[in-house]
């Protein structure tokens, strides 16, 4: 049975998963180290888990599996999802998959270096989160669902 994981924390797009999984009438995992309110959606369980790094990351990668679909930006827990058979989106709607993930754990440490490397700091923090992100979101975790749902 096809569930939904969303590695909440700083996650954009909590909501339109909400939408999206009532819709599906799937289970949606919503897992946090707290401070989120809960949503009264009967499809929606809010999990809490201790205070410390990577602990919703621990959760997430030991309960999810072939036919769930997972949310999350975090590199190194998406390559353990699609690893456990997950169908994995980041927050814009791009798909981790078996062909890339590789590609973007490297750079991700290429990037962790290159900052390392840079005393001063210098550098952006990237660009903003917009509603054509969104857009593309809503219509990835649609099309993942489905795909999920047919095994």
């Amino acid at each position: 049975m096809t569930s939904l994981y969303i590695d909440a924390d700083a996650c954009p797009v909590k909501a339109e998963a909400e939408r999206v999984a009532t819709r599906h009438e799937i289970k949606m995992f919503v897992v946090s180290n707290g401070g989120l309110r809960p949503s009264q959606n009967p499809f929606v369980d809010h999990v809490i888990v201790a205070e410390g790094p990577d602990e919703a990351d621990k959760w997430i990668a030991e309960h999810c599996g072939p036919g769930d679909v997972v949310v999350t930006g975090d590199i190194p827990l998406a390559a353990k999802c699609i690893e456990a058979g997950a169908r994995v989106l980041r927050h814009n709607g791009e798909a981790f998959t078996q062909a890339n993930i590789g590609q973007q754990l490297a750079m991700r440490d290429l990037m962790a270096d290159l900052r390392a490397a840079n005393p001063l700091g210098a550098g952006g923090g990237g660009r903003g989160f917009t509603k054509a992100d969104r857009s593309r979101f809503l219509d990835a975790l649609e099309r993942e669902l489905r795909a999920a749902k047919k095994g």
